[in-house]
């Protein structure tokens, strides 16, 4: 009569791995702010520092890129430096996910919210 509950021990198995997951993607997710990836232009004339989250916490600039009429080359190298780091930030994520969705049993390829 009570043949059908023997899989409710299977779903307490994978509700406590499910809350095991969701701890380890809020800390993975506070560990992204300060997880710092650097991406640069113009041969490291421009460097961005970004967390893994994508946010853009410094930027330096060679002073030497500033003659007078080069306005547009120094906002290329900018933004070019800006979209490394916001790149290597973006691979990066992906790569601690993977880690985790692989040590969860899962495959590494797994999209999560993220």
């Amino acid at each position: 009569m009570f043949k059908g509950l023997g899989g409710l021990g299977d779903m307490a198995g994978m509700m406590k791995k499910a809350q095991e997951m969701q701890g380890k993607m809020a800390q993975l997710q506070e560990d992204m702010h300060n997880i710092m990836v650097e991406g640069s232009s113009g041969a490291g004339l421009v460097t961005a520092t970004c967390t893994a989250k994508g946010e853009l916490k410094t930027l330096n600039i060679d002073p030497s890129i500033f003659n007078g009429d080069d306005k547009e080359v120094v906002e290329d190298l900018i933004l070019a430096a800006i979209k490394d780091a916001q790149s290597k930030a973006s691979e990066r994520a992906q790569a601690e996910m993977a880690k985790l969705t692989e040590g969860m049993g899962l495959p590494a390829d797994m999209k999560l919210p993220f």
